[in-house]
């Protein structure tokens, strides 16, 4: 197995098992250490280039924020997650995401609602990059923009609650051939009707996009159970 985890750059603002478990987190959510693989601290302390005290710790942080499973007597492991996780965590972001998208039509703001076009913008720039990890970080701000724009703090906090499920399937479904341009023209379309102050179709538009990311991530599941067993 070849290394997946850069050594830790040290940072004199951030004390070095923040460092650890931020690259440990993003490597999980990125998929660079895969669900259901085991955590050897020696193995990942080597790649990181750090000792096994604070590879220790951010595991232990890990498996609190549900991103790594315990298993007795024989150790951490990526948590892995079935069909039903995958459809539960997006039933409940297409309801949270379609109440977030008909609420902002009512309270969103000419500024708020300037800077959700510009993401439009910015995600039509980059495809040309072909910059992943750049449109990963621009889609969660998309959302993220939205949420907060709905003026109800109790569902940006149950959406919070999932934020690390749905970052590790969000990766996954923009990888997808031609789903960022899929994505594009529905954020697009989510927008306008905003815009528009139109709740009905916000919140359709919103869920469907929503219930689109699922679909290609299940097929993308599927493949990979296909191809393991």
């Amino acid at each position: 197995m070849g290394r997946r985890l850069l050594p830790v750059q040290l940072e004199s603002y951030k004390p070095l098992r923040d460092l650890v478990f931020e690259t440990m987190r993003e490597a999980i959510i990125n998929g660079d250490l895969a669900p259901g693989e085991r955590l050897m601290e020696a193995q990942l302390a080597e790649e990181m280039g750090v000792s096994r005290t604070p590879v220790r710790e951010a595991i232990r942080k890990l498996e609190l924020e549900g991103l790594v499973a315990m298993v007795p007597r024989k150790g951490a492991y990526v948590a892995d997650y079935s069909i039903k996780d995958i459809t539960d965590v997006f039933e409940i972001r297409a309801a949270l995401e379609s109440l977030a998208a008909g609420l902002a039509c009512e309270r969103i703001t000419d500024q708020e609602l300037e800077e959700l076009q510009v993401l439009v913008v910015r995600v039509r720039d980059t495809i040309e990059d072909n910059d992943l990890e750049a449109l990963v970080g621009i889609d969660t701000e998309f959302h993220d923009r939205i949420y907060r724009a709905s003026r109800n703090s109790r569902l940006e906090q149950m959406i919070s609650n999932l934020r690390e499920q749905i970052q590790r399937f969000r990766s996954t479904s923009l990888a997808s051939p031609g789903r960022i341009k899929d994505t594009l023209e529905e954020h697009k379309g989510i927008v306008d009707a905003i815009a528009d102050r139109n709740i009905a179709l916000a919140q359709k538009l919103a869920a469907k996009h929503v219930e689109n990311a699922e679909d290609i991530f299940l097929a993308h599941f599927s493949q990979k159970k296909n191809q393991a067993e």
